[in-house]
């Protein structure tokens, strides 16, 4: 049975889009400093070993937001819960842009990050106000809004920075967050849900719900294969453009990056018509695909371009198949299974990530592209031994 939740009948295309933007704004602060590590570490007096640190900070504190900020949707009156999240993340982007010295610079960094995990409390808000029939288009719309994000702030943050230099990115991002908000203000629904758990029960029934609930579990776990996929790739292959074979320059390699296409839309559609299990067959096959194109991508551009293609829309599409189906489970843990789902693949992207280097070190891109392989493959193998599963689950 699940809780009645107040909450509008419906999402217009303007509050969509609205909810999109966010959604993009708010990932996108998780990636301005991949670019400028070497520039934020040259104006800050950080060794060049430590510099990547400044990234991990913000993906430590994303992952913490997951876990901490995102399930409290399910207790607390949504509106509020978003604002006050959105609001702390302008004050610790302001803060970032004006730090003077190393330690408030990783501190804040993980507020950022933290704080950013707002991103994931729109998702569930979205998927409540969009009818059953299509609750896939929806999510799939305002997550293409949040990939979209994720694609243009690593190009966009090299290009401010040459106009207003690395404090005056994160600014920017202060700027635009804070208009994001005063929009919010004004037109974000309420939703309120019945729920009443203390904090501890709160967070403690994350474990449960990932140790009960298959359709969770199953759906977390390929989408962690394919995620650790996607970071290997993406974490690899400016490597290899900076390298001898190409020798790209950045504004080379961030072109590279917008290769990226948008399959989210599709896949919520596929999802909405019942092509679940076919859907994500076709995604899974696809990073692998992608890989398989990748191997040539030593001696070959086009070949490196259509992996990318094949992995990110691959990728979007599993991402877009699974959040529709877990949030379609039981209302009144929206906020907690998409924290779960979302918590789970991040590890996943952290493994692809942590592996990219040592692996290309010992055995080179061909070795790289077989890790890639792999991965949607054991996806694949794990997908074969599904059995159906109960549609909803009761509340935890």
């Amino acid at each position: 049975m699940t809780s009645p939740l107040r909450a509008p009948a419906s999402l217009g295309p303007g509050l969509t889009l609205l909810f999109a933007f966010t959604c993009g704004a708010l990932a996108a602060n998780l990636y301005y400093a991949q670019p400028l590590v070497a520039l934020i570490g040259e104006g800050m007096g950080l060794a060049p070993s430590a510099e990547s640190w400044l990234v991990t900070a913000a993906q430590i504190g994303y992952g913490l937001g997951l876990v901490l900020l995102v399930p409290l949707g399910d207790v607390f009156e949504n509106r509020r819960v978003i604002l006050a999240t959105m609001a702390a993340n302008v004050a610790a982007l302001v803060g970032l842009s004006l730090t003077p010295g190393l330690p408030a610079l990783f501190a804040l960094m993980l507020v950022v990050g933290l704080t950013s995990s707002a991103a994931q409390m729109l998702v569930p808000l979205a998927a409540s106000m969009a009818p059953p029939e299509a609750r896939g288009r929806v999510v799939g719309n305002v997550v293409t809004g949040l990939l979209a994000g994720i694609l243009m702030a690593r190009p966009l943050s090299g290009f401010l920075a040459e106009i207003l230099g690395w404090r005056g990115v994160f600014a920017a991002s202060a700027g635009l967050v804070f208009a994001l908000l005063l929009a919010g203000a004004a037109l974000f629904p309420s939703r309120r849900p019945e729920g009443g758990e203390r904090y501890p029960e709160l967070i403690g029934s994350l474990g449960r719900l990932f140790l009960t609930v298959p359709v969770l579990r199953r759906r977390a776990l390929y989408h962690a294969a394919l995620f650790a996929a996607f970071s290997l790739f993406w974490t690899g292959a400016p490597l290899l453009l900076f390298g001898e074979a190409y020798r790209f320059s950045a504004a080379g390699v961030a072109l590279f990056a917008l290769s990226g296409v948008f399959a989210a839309p599709v896949a919520g559609r596929l999802a909405d018509r019942g092509y679940q299990r076919i859907g994500t067959i076709v995604a899974m096959l696809a990073v692998a695909a992608g890989f398989a194109s990748a191997f040539l991508g030593a001696h070959s551009l086009v070949a490196l371009v259509v992996a990318g293609v094949l992995v990110d829309l691959g990728v979007q599409a599993n991402l877009v198949i699974g959040q529709r189906e877990i949030l379609g489970l039981n209302p009144a843990l929206r906020n907690r299974m998409n924290a779960v789902y979302m918590a789970t693949f991040f590890c996943g992207g952290a493994l692809g990530s942590a592996l990219t280097s040592p692996v290309l070190q010992a055995f080179g891109w061909p070795g790289l592209c077989a890790l890639g392989l792999g991965f949607p493959t054991a996806a694949l193998l794990y997908l074969a031994t599904e059995r159906r599963a109960p549609a909803t689950v009761s509340a935890a």
